[in-house]
């Protein structure tokens, strides 16, 4: 046992976790009391341990729970990086002199999408490793083949090796994306999951916009390291999580899947229960973790994909995988990859404008994101999916129709806009997009499979997700480059239908996640209709001390 699963003190008698305690049943008739109130809740058992437990938001454990939590965040960046790392050292001269690229074309989409094949085709192996050797060593492993991809690239001087570099970094990703949301929706006590992890996912920020920031700047720099030294710095994340892997404990629901149950417990009286051996929380994660999580069967071969979807819950919660996975990559913000192309169509022309306009959409994209995540345990997911998607396609269908109202005179060099205001509208909801998207989007796209997933099936799911996340990507990165260079701004169309679509989706089977514990979800994936299940709440009479005192029911 690691030390940091040692240090809680547990009474000689031991904890008691025979049972957690139920909230009793009743009438309402206790609201009656001076300062009684009633609640809707998802679930009052856990709203009840909630309540009796109030875990200290400065207290050591919990500042140790943020760095860990940080170092989750770190691998979002690693990732994050290289989203924005493309689409701007593919407008650098030296980077389109050096590899005979330009701003679209098959060149350029082979570069970018073989990161996307990389990942595809070692999916597998990150669950592997996450399943068997433990988060924390997944995101050490994944670290390591981004260092020896970032090298691989930034030594390049022929599109071979350049696309042998991409190739290994989207393997290194796939490992560390596979095993940190896992681990961030693992280690989180259920009331604060949706932040915790909604910020591991904005840590794709925390890496594109700092990679805008510096090749913005080595833009400057005349000669290949221009492009060559942003390749470079893709190691820096990557070398913070290999130095704080080891400083953050491993995850409760690893330790309770494989069998060490006294690690798993004394996390949680550590992380979960304020050092209560008899926490109220403690004692109700606990119970469910034992009855959710198994040792042994079918998820336990490497190999073996078919409990994903061989129960009726199981195709349930990959149907929340399989939507979040394509929505997420196919919603319109693809076309950031290529925001040089997207701001060339709208007559930004010149690689400084297009570089410091590229820094703004990401930034821009970055508040929408944290304010999404500050608000993730208060929204419910579904609505914010469905009403947020169609905001999308609303914002990219201004877009294209102003771009497509915009008139060029090409007599002169270089081509000027006629009706500028057309085109600053353009620019303007392609911004608006950048925040919608940011908003609705990067929180859920790590909340929405990890809750989906129980224990058993996380890794896989991931990776699986992984996979699907990676083919969308090859999809985006390989096809609009030739897209916009044959039908320009008309691509953006297709987008605005999918996002209706993806809307009403989202409607029909969405099922909500919010304000439940993860093995608390098993019994809502279990029921004929899920979604109708996850909508149903528990009505709580909550008095003045802040104690569960019954749950309402309608008859007795």
């Amino acid at each position: 046992m690691s030390k940091e699963e040692q240090s809680p003190e547990i009474s000689e008698a031991g904890p008691d976790l025979s049972h957690h305690t139920i909230v009793a049943a009743g009438s309402g008739k206790t609201a009656a009391n001076e300062g009684a109130q009633a609640k809707n809740v998802y679930n009052a058992e856990l709203f009840a341990a909630l309540q009796e437990t109030r875990i200290n938001k400065w207290s050591k454990e919990s500042i140790h729970l943020y760095f860990a939590v940080l170092v989750a965040f770190s691998c979002a960046c690693a990732n994050g990086y290289d989203g924005s790392l493309i689409g701007s050292i593919s407008a650098m001269d030296h980077f389109k002199k050096t590899f005979g690229t330009s701003l679209t074309g098959i060149r350029l989409a082979g570069i970018s999408s073989l990161y996307n094949v990389g990942s595809i085709v070692t999916s597998p192996v990150g669950a592997i490793i996450s399943d068997r050797y433990g988060r924390r060593v997944g995101m050490f492993c994944g670290a390591w083949v981004i260092i020896l991809g970032s090298i691989v690239a930034a030594s390049s001087h022929k599109m071979a090796q350049l696309v042998v570099g991409r190739f290994i970094l989207g393997a290194g990703i796939q490992m560390m994306t596979v095993a940190a949301p896992a681990y961030a929706v693992e280690i989180s006590p259920p009331h604060w999951r949706g932040r915790c992890v909604g910020f591991y996912n904005n840590g794709w920020f925390g890496g594109s916009i700092p990679a805008a920031l510096i090749t913005f700047g080595t833009n400057n720099i005349n000669s290949d390291w221009s492009w060559r030294i942003p390749l470079i710095l893709q190691c820096f994340a990557c070398i913070f999580v290999i130095c704080a892997v080891w400083f953050i404990p491993e995850s409760p629901r690893y330790y309770m899947a494989n069998g060490r149950h006294e690690e798993a417990l004394a996390f949680l009286i550590k992380y979960h229960g304020n050092g209560d051996a008899n926490s109220r929380l403690v004692r109700l994660e606990i119970e469910e973790m034992r009855e959710g999580i198994k040792v042994d069967g079918l998820d336990k071969v490497w190999w073996d994909y078919r409990p994903l979807f061989s129960t009726h819950h199981g195709r349930w919660r990959m149907a929340q995988v399989l939507m979040i996975s394509i929505f997420g990559q196919f919603s319109g913000n693809g076309l950031g990859y290529y925001n040089a192309a997207i701001f060339n169509n709208m007559g930004i022309t010149t690689t400084a404008q297009q570089l410091g306009y590229n820094i703004l959409a990401t930034a821009l994209q970055a508040m929408g994101g944290l304010t999404g995540m500050s608000l993730t345990d208060k929204m419910p997911r579904r609505k914010v999916l469905v009403i947020g998607t169609f905001v999308c396609a609303c914002v990219l269908a201004c877009n294209a129709g102003l771009t497509s109202a915009m008139k060029v005179d090409n007599s002169v060099s270089p081509s000027k806009i006629t009706n500028l205001p057309y085109a600053k509208g353009a620019l303007a909801f392609y911004f608006l997009f950048q925040v919608s998207y940011g908003f609705t989007y990067t929180p859920l796209q790590g909340v929405i499979p990890a809750e989906a997933l129980d224990t058993n099936r996380r890794a896989k799911g991931l990776a699986a997700s992984g996979f699907i996340v990676g083919c969308m990507g090859f999809i985006n990165t390989f096809c609009t480059p030739i897209a916009t260079g044959n039908i320009g701004y008309k691509y953006v169309w297709i987008f605005v239908g999918w996002d209706v679509i993806e809307s009403i989706l989202w409607y029909l089977f969405c099922v909500e996640s919010q304000g439940r514990s993860l093995e608390e979800l098993e019994h809502i994936y279990a029921q004929k209709n899920p979604v109708k299940a996850s909508l149903h709440v528990d009505k709580v009479v909550v008095q003045a001390d802040g104690r569960v005192s019954e749950k309402v029911v309608e008859e007795l």
